[in-house]
């Protein structure tokens, strides 16, 4: 394997798709091509509505460089963005010897994280991903923010531009995924964070019925319940469900427009969104923190996942799902102690009063300031154990109710930093897995052991996407969830770790 950011040989390699010839780059044991566009930019007059069908190229089309995500502001682990002609695409197909004749390969659409207002497929190199099991891998870009939940009055099925454009792609995948040499028959959605929100979105929306084949959610947050104050970010309070009615989201848009002049008093609803297409996006991403909900109640998302999954309303398949060991401690840490806003001894029976009322005793029995080395890895325990291992948990018991269910922990505490957090312990962080399974911009090769875990990780997730259970030869048996066994996954140990223990679900299962 190439060390990390090391040049490779490159030649060109052209696949044909129905809307034109794409000219991608033959690397180092696999071939990328990057910045195909799925659907029409979504721009002017396609500001949230529907993707439209991308408009057939004459020639070849370059596919070499990444295209740019969709509009963001900056963040410490983002880029700004401002260009919404984003509706773009990159593949990775590995150049191991193909399948037996007439089989195509499993393939693995990536669908990133972010908070559901950053992030873009150029920041996640998958080679070793694909490479590890045979898979093909896409990853799209999708709108995000003000641009994918926006709703008003008159505006159709509001709240839902980001989930329609990543069902464009699943249907681009569909179309043309066997021109790489994948299989569209299996197809396994996998995503972190909110992207893992965004495919308890898909299990439920009859417009995703029949793309998707598996699903792996990586670290999802709030899929089916609220969150107690701070317990996301010190400092944040308490968050409501993922999912808004799309009347709730209507009013709220008309109101955050008519507070940012961006619409007129007296405005109808077709003038109203006549000027909001004209607002500059930089003037949009101001309110761009307040749009990451998608919408329920319209065509593409009729019920919230929140009571749809536990119900058995949804799309059945094999699921994955799992969390890292030390969650909150990348929240704390990046928005709290870094930030200069510490968790402090002084602070922490606030924190616990407005985060569980009259239970706040209880908790601070069961989490001791004296047990942790400082305040701020206290918190990032309760939040750990509250905000993430408890509605994971719940989540999978929901889903194994009416399918094959797989439940996972990623453990190494030595796993390097998404984001680098000094002086703060991260631990096994939000987000620590991920340089497992991709080359990330600027981070140093793995070390032999982590590599060997990284291998595994991705042979368990190739494995799932190709025949629906992580299961394959000279790796560790995986039980499934419906046994209560969780998987624990680490350099020096890959089996079962007691999860409800580690975190305290006991307790946690009877507190707000």
């Amino acid at each position: 394997m190439r060390p990390h950011g090391a040049p490779a040989m490159s030649r060109h390699v052209t696949v044909r798709l129905s809307s034109g010839a794409v000219r991608g780059r033959r690397l180092d044991g696999y071939q990328s091509f990057q910045g195909i566009p799925y659907a029409a930019p979504p721009v002017g007059e396609r500001r949230w509505r529907a993707p439209a069908p991308v408009e057939p190229w004459t020639g070849v089309r370059d596919a070499t460089e990444p295209a740019g995500p969709a509009p963001q502001p900056a963040q410490p682990f983002a880029a700004a963005s401002l260009d919404e002609d984003c509706l773009t695409l990159d593949v990775t197909v590995p150049d191991a010897a193909p399948p037996a004749q007439g089989a195509g390969r499993p393939v693995i659409i990536w669908l990133h994280g972010g908070g559901g207002t950053n992030g873009g497929s150029a920041g996640f190199d998958p080679h070793r991903l694909a490479a590890a099991g045979g898979a093909v891998v896409v990853a799209p870009n999708a709108r995000l923010g003000v641009l994918a939940c926006f709703g008003h009055p008159g505006l159709a099925d509001g709240g839902t531009f980001g989930l329609q454009d990543q069902q464009a792609a699943l249907r681009w995948v569909r179309r043309e995924i066997a021109r790489f040499g994948g299989d569209p028959g299996r197809v396994a959605l996998v995503g972190s964070s909110y992207g893992a929100l965004m495919i308890a979105a898909h299990l439920v929306s009859p417009a995703s019925a029949g793309l998707f084949h598996r699903a792996i959610l990586q670290s999802p947050f709030s899929v089916l319940g609220a969150t107690p104050a701070h317990t996301l970010i010190p400092g944040v309070p308490a968050l409501p469900p993922r999912w808004i009615p799309a009347a709730e989201l209507e009013r709220f848009g008309a109101a955050t427009a008519a507070e940012h002049g961006w619409t007129a008093p007296g405005d109808d609803p077709e003038a109203a969104l006549a000027r909001l297409r004209r607002v500059p996006v930089a003037e949009l991403l101001q309110a761009t923190d307040a749009f990451i909900r998608p919408a329920y109640g319209g065509a593409t998302l009729p019920e919230s996942p929140g009571t749809a999954l536990p119900a058995g309303r949804f799309h059945r398949m094999p699921v994955m799902l799992g969390t890292t060991l030390d969650e909150a401690r990348f929240f704390v840490g990046l928005f709290a102690e870094l930030a200069g806003r510490p968790v402090t001894a002084e602070g922490y029976p606030r924190l616990l009063a407005e985060a569980f009322g009259g239970a706040a005793a209880e908790i601070a029995r069961h989490y001791p300031l004296d047990r942790f080395p400082t305040p701020g890895l206290a918190w990032a325990q309760i939040s750990t154990d509250r905000a993430w291992a408890r509605p994971t948990w719940e989540l999978g018991r929901a889903l194994a109710e009416h399918t094959g269910t797989w439940l996972y922990e990623f453990a190494d505490r030595d796993a390097p930093q998404p984001v680098p957090l000094p002086g703060f312990p991260a631990g096994a962080c939000h987000a620590g897995e991920l340089a497992y399974q991709f080359d990330l911009p600027g981070a140093p090769p793995l070390p032999a052991a982590q590599r060997g875990l990284a291998d595994r990780m991705n042979r368990y997730w190739a494995a799932f996407a190709a025949h629906g259970e992580p299961a394959g030869a000279g790796l560790p048996d995986w039980p499934g969830f419906e046994t209560g066994h969780v998987q624990s996954l680490a350099p020096e140990h890959i089996g079962g770790t007691d999860y409800a223990a580690e975190h305290r679900l006991d307790l946690w299962e009877r507190m707000p």
